[in-house]
């Protein structure tokens, strides 16, 4: 049998959190670390950020068995909302733990202790989940025998490459025709000409010199800043200090021209940001970033997978092998009325009936 409780802070977690937070980072990677979601609560997130950490225990001996972290977030209409702890910054998301035998016990536990806490949440949406990861199912059915109406959504596609084991050469000699053309003739013309500088910057004395680069040619870029000037700065500084930054800067004449920031974080290298500045767009300076990056990891590093996270932009099925998904779950609470009424506007009356006929199954249905 397992228990839920929830915490406002990361430290008031027991211990035992530390311990699966670590097991989730060597296993699962970065984004579910207690650093990456401790710098996301305290830099990522608009507004004032009210935590709701809930950990499930197993009541035969006390230990911690997962830790789902939460946030409270601003509803409409008067909503009482709960959010995974994650936004656009985030690649993945889901429960942190390891008690395969005890999954759908604990998701259970979990589930159960979210629908009937009072006063009651009326909406949790939890976002990107990985969905072929056990944990998925679990808490949906968890969720849905808890009385509540469920709805998995589609996130965005997420291209990845299997190295394999692979050398960079073997890779790169698989690469579509035409980028590897690319890659070649522009390469050439940037050696012949002397105007380009390469480098992978790790951490220590040039890693405040190559943020700036990097926060230079992205205001140069194409995209919109960034919804919080402190998080990618610190995330830089973080992984530095873990030793899993890798950020590549191109410049042309001396100029900064291209930026991309990888982390390497369990055999795992993360393609994480990426720009350039457009008036250097004819010398293909991002490709050839991406290019000396790709040997880095696959030669230097020995990386198991290169992820390309976010989006199913053209450009990222020339480097990457597969894809998948990344889903997400929202639920409305059928215990509370605008719970019900959420529910009703956003699935109509079948999926309402559903929820209502397992709500009047599940215990503590008042």
């Amino acid at each position: 049998m397992f228990a839920a409780e929830a915490y406002s802070r990361f430290p008031d977690m027991p211990e035992q959190a530390s311990a699966l937070f670590e097991q989730a980072l060597e296993q699962r990677g970065l984004f579910l670390s207690l650093p990456w979601f401790t710098h996301l609560a305290a830099t990522g997130l608009e507004g004032n950020v009210q935590l709701r950490l809930y950990g499930v225990r197993e009541q035969s001996n006390g230990n911690l068995a997962f830790v789902l972290p939460l946030r409270e977030a601003a509803g409409r209409r008067g909503m009482r909302q709960l959010e995974g702890l994650s936004n656009w910054y985030s690649s993945l998301y889901g429960p942190v733990g390891s008690d395969e035998a005890g999954l759908r016990q604990a998701m259970t536990a979990l589930a159960a202790a979210i629908a009937a806490e009072r006063p009651r949440w009326d909406i949790l949406d939890l976002h990107p989940l990985d969905p072929e990861d056990p944990s998925f199912e679990a808490l949906l059915q968890a969720l849905r025998a808890a009385g509540m109406a469920t709805q998995r959504y589609f996130c965005f596609h997420n291209w990845y490459l299997d190295v394999a084991g692979r050398c960079y050469d073997d890779y790169a000699a698989g690469l579509p025709s035409r980028l590897k053309n690319t890659l070649k003739r522009k390469g050439r013309q940037l050696e012949k000409s002397g105007r380009a500088r390469f480098e992978i910057v790790t951490g220590g004395a040039q890693l405040e010199s190559a943020i700036a680069a990097y926060e230079q040619v992205y205001a140069a870029s194409w995209k919109s800043p960034e919804p919080s000037s402190d998080f990618m700065p610190g995330l830089m500084r973080l992984c530095a200090g873990q030793g899993w930054l890798r950020l590549g800067i191109a410049t042309v004449d001396n100029e900064p021209a291209a930026a991309q920031l990888w982390i390497v974080c369990a055999g795992v290298a993360s393609i994480y940001k990426l720009a350039y500045d457009e008036k250097f767009a004819s010398l293909s300076i991002g490709s050839l970033l991406t290019e000396r990056l790709m040997r880095q990891v696959i030669d230097i590093d020995r990386v198991r997978e290169v992820d390309y996270l976010t989006g199913d932009d053209a450009y990222k099925r020339d480097w990457m092998s597969h894809s998948r998904e990344r889903c997400g779950i929202i639920a409305f609470n059928l215990r509370s009325v605008r719970g019900i009424a959420a529910a009703a506007l956003h699935l109509g009356g079948g999926l309402l009936k559903n929820g209502l006929r397992r709500l009047r199954r599940a215990p503590d249905a008042a």
